[in-house]
C-alpha cells in the first residue's frame, strides 16, 4: 500500500477518534474500523469527506434520517446508514 494511502487512513482514524463528543467518537470510530481497510482510495476520500460533516449533521442522518447539506450523496454515507454498533 502506498504511503499516500496510509497517512489518509491515519487521518481518518485520528479524525473519527476525536469528533467532541464521547458519543460521536464511539460510533464513528466504530465504523471507520470496520471499514477501513475495506475501502478502496476512492471511498476514502469520501470517507474523508463525510468526516468533514459537523456531529450533528450526521446524528441527525443516523439518527433521525434527517438529511442536511446533501450528506445522503456522499457514498459512505449509505455504508453508514445501515452501521450498527
Amino acid at each position: 500500500m502506498s504511503k499516500k494511502l496510509e497517512i489518509l487512513k491515519k487521518k481518518i482514524l485520528y479524525r473519527s477518534l476525536y469528533r467532541g463528543t464521547k458519543e460521536m467518537d464511539i460510533l464513528l470510530s466504530s465504523f471507520v474500523k470496520e471499514h477501513i481497510n475495506s475501502f478502496n482510495e476512492r471511498q476514502l476520500k469520501e470517507l474523508e469527506k463525510f468526516l468533514e460533516y459537523e456531529d450533528e449533521i450526521i446524528s441527525n442522518y443516523y439518527n433521525l434520517n434527517f438529511v442536511e447539506k446533501n450528506i445522503d450523496k456522499n457514498e459512505v454515507s449509505k455504508f453508514f446508514k445501515v452501521f450498527k454498533i
